[in-house]
């Protein structure tokens, strides 16, 4: 499901509030590492009572702190895919396509959604067949092939 689609009322409130208290003790150290950062990451998303909440631009705060600690594609794309939703889907576009990682299903996915925000409709729909050739599931082939989100 969707990070957008869910609903936030039904996450458990106290295993979210054990988590964050464990992430500020963590990070208290001042050497946070990049379970420490990831952890960081998720506390924003669930500080937010909705997806339009999320403080996107401390997300991508995160994900450069991150980037420096761990310089990981899959960690490349999660943060361009966080400036999308700050600045529009053309700039994580240009950063999304530097990325080796076309093996990577999420990758074409990310892509393809970017593609559809941006109008480029056959390019989108060619990305998310691609995507959809490797996903795991029957569920995740579904939803790619109908178009990810676009679809809903």
């Amino acid at each position: 499901m969707l990070l957008g689609e869910q609903d936030r009322t039904r996450w458990d409130r106290a295993l979210i509030q054990e988590g964050q208290a464990i992430l500020r003790w963590c990070l208290r150290r001042n050497q946070p590492g990049p379970h420490q950062l990831q952890a960081a990451i998720n506390a924003v998303h669930a500080d937010a009572g909705t997806i339009e909440e999320t403080d996107w631009s401390q997300i991508v705060a995160l994900y450069d702190r991150l980037l420096a600690v761990a310089p990981t594609p899959v960690v490349a794309l999660n943060r361009a895919i966080a400036i999308g939703e700050v600045r529009g889907p053309a700039a994580p576009l240009a950063l999304v396509d530097e990325l080796d990682l076309d093996t990577y299903h999420p990758f074409h996915a990310s892509r393809a959604d970017l593609l559809g925000r941006l109008g480029r409709h056959s390019e989108a729909a060619a990305a998310y067949q691609r995507a959809a050739t490797m996903a795991p599931t029957d569920a995740e082939r579904d939803f790619l092939r109908l178009g990810g989100r676009a679809s809903r």
